[in-house]
This record gives structure tokens, C-alpha cells and sequence, in this order.
């Protein structure tokens, strides 16, 4: 059975660094485990998705640290595997994030839906109006003025006063 818990040994409390941004060097570090084994849980566990930098390295904020920690905890300290470990994981989530409805709890609904709908037929209405100048025909390109106004020299000087 996936979600099956046969404890091996407790882990203690990891301390993580008080930084931004960490390195999967240092996370491996954190998490006793080796870089190849973050490597395999980004694919196992969609929730852990390091940044990458422009030269491609991984660079894990504090949640991901957090989140690979536990990772460590289900799997290793109390022995789920990792289809269990990812279970409890979204189980855990869903329980903290829980999913807004449409529909809100008081008995104003109807309104709503109404000013909703309201709010939908206005932004149809602008994007039609969008589409209607982006498929008219281009209108004749401005006529371009002279940067430079000459002004009339009656007397012929080269400095008038």
C-alpha cells in the first residue's frame, strides 16, 4: 500500500539558513541526501520546482527547502513511499489552501452572478470594439512636418536684429 508508514528512525529538526536563495549544494547539505536524489524528487513532487539562473543552476527559495525536508521525512524518517509521501503532501496542501467557491456563503448570490455577468458583457464589448480598429484598414500615415521653421529674412542679413 503507497500511504503504508513503517518508522525507521526519527529525524530531528533541520535548521534552514536565513537566506533567499540556496543552492542544491547547500540543500543537499540540509537534507543529508545527495544532489542526484533533489534531482529525482523535482520529478517526482510538482510541487518542488526550483528557480534556475541563466546559467542553468537550480536555486531553491525557503519553501523549497522546506518542502524537500519534509520530502526527507515522509520517505526516509517514517518510511512512506514516494506516491504515499506526494499524497500526504497534496492532502496537506489542500487542507491549508483550500479551494474558493463560485458561490458565495450568504444568500447574495444571484446578485453576484448578475454583476458577474455585468462585468463579462462589458469586457466582450471592449474586446469587439478592439478587434473592429485592429480589422479596419490602416488609415494614411500622418503627414510629417518640418522640423525646421524658416523664417523670412527681408533684409538679407545673416544676423537680423
Amino acid at each position: 500500500m503507497a500511504t503504508q508508514r513503517a518508522p525507521k528512525f526519527a529525524l530531528g529538526s533541520t535548521a534552514i539558513p536565513d537566506r533567499l536563495y540556496f543552492k542544491i549544494g547547500d540543500v543537499a547539505r540540509i537534507c543529508k541526501v545527495e544532489t542526484y536524489v533533489l534531482r529525482f524528487w523535482e520529478t517526482q513532487f510538482p510541487q518542488l520546482k526550483p528557480n534556475k539562473s541563466g546559467t542553468g543552476q537550480r536555486l531553491y527559495r525557503r519553501r523549497d527547502v522546506e518542502l524537500a525536508v519534509d520530502i526527507k521525512r515522509l520517505v526516509h524518517g517514517e518510511g512512506f513511499t514516494l506516491a504515499g509521501a506526494r499524497q500526504v503532501l497534496e492532502q496537506s496542501r489542500s487542507r491549508r489552501d483550500p479551494q474558493p467557491s463560485l458561490s458565495p456563503p450568504n444568500g447574495d448570490s444571484a446578485e453576484r452572478q448578475d454583476a458577474i455577468a455585468a462585468a463579462i458583457g462589458h469586457a466582450r464589448a471592449e474586446l469587439r470594439e478592439i478587434a473592429q480598429q485592429l480589422a479596419a484598414p490602416n488609415p494614411p500615415p500622418a503627414r510629417r512636418r518640418a522640423r525646421l521653421v524658416v523664417a523670412p529674412n527681408p533684409s538679407g542679413l545673416l544676423f537680423p536684429f
